[in-house]
């Protein structure tokens, strides 16, 4: 994830304001507020500047994959090329929303906001479609879990971390 970040600061940190910058790799899958705050911090974007942007592009795609993400699987089910990448997409899905199902707004909200490989807004959006989470709940657990992730991220990209142990 750090080489693909680098990789948007470098390629277009000179193009485009750092700000547009930050917030479009916050929408990106797996990248998405832990690799825009850290393109902030490489891109030296001021942290409460960058706050914003990256919970903003974090959560935009979030109620469209909730809408439409169970039909967007449908019809790929149909092409067979894809079909095998949809149902490992949809098994890990399935595995993660068994742990979530008896908690389902903190076990989502925490599956979201704590920040390790695989998860994020865009897995929790999937995992809650696939559990017919109802959407204001999800949208809800979704955005309070990115706003959790930021928080942990900000401490961790920005070195605050260092600051506040010494």
């Amino acid at each position: 994830m750090e080489s693909l970040a680098v990789w948007f600061a470098a390629h277009l940190g000179d193009r485009i304001s750092a700000e547009a910058v930050v917030f479009l790799v916050s929408l990106v899958p797996i990248l998405e507020c832990r690799g825009g705050l850290l393109v902030a911090s490489l891109l030296k974007v001021d942290l409460w500047k960058a706050i914003p942007l990256v919970i903003a592009g974090n959560v935009l795609p979030v109620p469209f994959l909730l809408l439409f993400l169970k039909r967007m699987f449908l019809l790929l089910h149909r092409i067979p090329p894809v079909r095998g990448l949809v149902e490992k997409l949809e098994q890990r899905a399935a595995n993660k929303s068994k742990a979530l199902a008896k908690g389902e707004f903190l076990g989502l909200l925490l599956f979201v906001g704590i920040p390790l490989p695989g998860t994020g807004g865009w897995t929790g959006s999937m995992v809650a479609a696939l559990m017919e989470m109802k959407i204001p709940k999800a949208m809800g657990a979704i955005a309070l879990g990115v706003l959790l992730a930021t928080i942990i991220m900000s401490i961790v990209s920005y070195g605050l971390l260092g600051m506040l142990i010494s």
